[in-house]
């Protein structure tokens, strides 16, 4: 299958691309296929030295802003901590972040391993962060990124402090990368993140590419729950169900709301005492 040609007027758009921003162009050709907006603005905003907080869908390729990140330490001479809140996310991202580079060049820390923590790219659960925080790690020195998955956990009862402490006392000059799929109040958290961190843009996208529809199973038949894209209309079907096993349950016919023995409910029931 041959190669589309390429147009002068993009020929030109990419020269003039790889002039601004020759980390995201070398970081871009390492991929085969085109970003989507919301991944552009995220790594522009890191290119021009913010840091940035990324809202977008499961499955919509939040993980390249943070891999952007890893790059442009690479390319600057610093260190990058790729974050995660569960060991089996850290131990997955070390082993796609070795394949893409080398065993020296990334390592990993959670309560289980210790592999090569000295570095320049460290994954590690965010534990594992905060007490490197407290403790002043030598390891710190020449942090420039820090990627924070799953960064909604800062909601967390339980561990959300992690978050906080990570996000407060971080070196001024350390970029943070926050990511998720589920933080509902991006703007209002953005605005946080400013305060205590600095520039901070905000990537919020709603398109989800890996459509999600949920199902309910009536007896032996399995239905949509909704109708329409958006998943506001509720299956009719679903809706007739209901309405005819709630009149079953209120009528007398049905036995139910009837006391033992046959009597009604209260009646008294004396039949079978």
């Amino acid at each position: 299958m041959s190669t589309p040609a390429v147009s002068p007027a993009e020929q030109y758009a990419r020269f003039r691309e790889r002039q601004a921003a020759p980390e995201f162009t070398s970081f871009r050709e390492l991929y085969d296929f085109e970003f989507d907006r919301f991944q552009v603005a995220a790594c522009g905003a890191l290119t021009a030295g913010d840091g940035v907080l990324v809202a977008a869908p499961t499955g919509s390729g939040k993980t390249v802003v943070g891999e952007y990140a890893v790059h442009l330490a690479l390319q600057q001479g610093r260190k990058c901590f790729y974050t995660t809140p569960i060991k089996a996310l850290s131990n997955q991202k070390y082993s796609d972040l070795v394949r893409r580079y080398d065993a020296d060049t990334v390592g990993l820390l959670t309560g289980d391993n210790s592999v090569n923590g000295n570095a320049p790219i460290v994954v590690m659960t965010t534990e594992v962060l905060r007490n490197m925080l407290y403790a002043g790690s030598p390891a710190l020195r020449d942090l420039g990124y820090v990627v924070l998955d799953e960064v909604h956990y800062l909601a967390d009862r339980a561990r959300g402090a992690v978050w906080e402490e990570v996000i407060i006392h971080l070196p001024e000059s350390v970029r943070v990368v926050a990511l998720s799929a589920t933080v509902s109040n991006a703007e209002e958290f953005g605005d946080w993140l400013s305060q205590v961190r600095g520039g901070t843009d905000v990537i919020v996208d709603e398109h989800r590419p890996v459509p999600l529809w949920q199902h309910m199973l009536v007896g032996r038949r399995l239905y949509d729950l909704f109708t329409d894209d958006d998943h506001r209309e509720v299956n009719p079907e679903l809706t007739t169900l209901a309405r005819r096993e709630t009149y079953r349950a209120s009528s007398p016919a049905s036995g139910y709301g009837r006391g033992r023995g046959g009597g009604r409910s209260g009646q008294g029931g004396q039949g079978g005492y």
